[in-house]
């Protein structure tokens, strides 16, 4: 069973920065497709970023773009999100999901990712 664990996650300031962590357990790191989400109090579960093997491949929402950078470290099992420029709306609960490199298509729809973590809270304070 494929089992992720999320961290890094805090309160900053507005304009700050921050690196979530996204640990990998259970199944062959290489094999699955790793994203990142984010849900904030009310509203939908929204898609910030996909890795979908060697780091090379990479999709960000358009909330995000510009201002994130996913990647894995193949050694440590782990993806990381990577974001600047933080906003009061970037406030949510983030998780990292995964699924195998093998589905194809649908990479920003939660629903096709079959693995998840429990969550890491970022609040950004204006």
């Amino acid at each position: 069973q494929v089992q992720l664990v999320e961290s890094g996650g805090g309160l900053v300031q507005a304009g700050g920065s921050l690196r979530l962590s996204c640990v990998v357990s259970g199944g062959t790191f290489g094999a699955y497709a790793v994203a990142w989400f984010r849900q904030a109090p009310g509203k939908e579960r929204e898609f910030v970023a996909v890795s979908r093997w060697s780091g090379d491949s990479t999709y960000y929402g358009d909330s995000v773009k510009g201002r994130s950078t996913i990647s894995r470290d193949n050694a440590l099992n782990t993806v990381y999100l990577s974001m600047s420029s933080l906003k009061p709306e970037d406030t949510a609960v983030y998780y990292c999901a995964a699924r195998p490199i093998r589905y194809s298509g649908g990479y920003s729809h939660g629903k096709t990712y079959d693995f998840w973590g429990q969550g890491t809270q970022v609040t950004v304070s204006s």
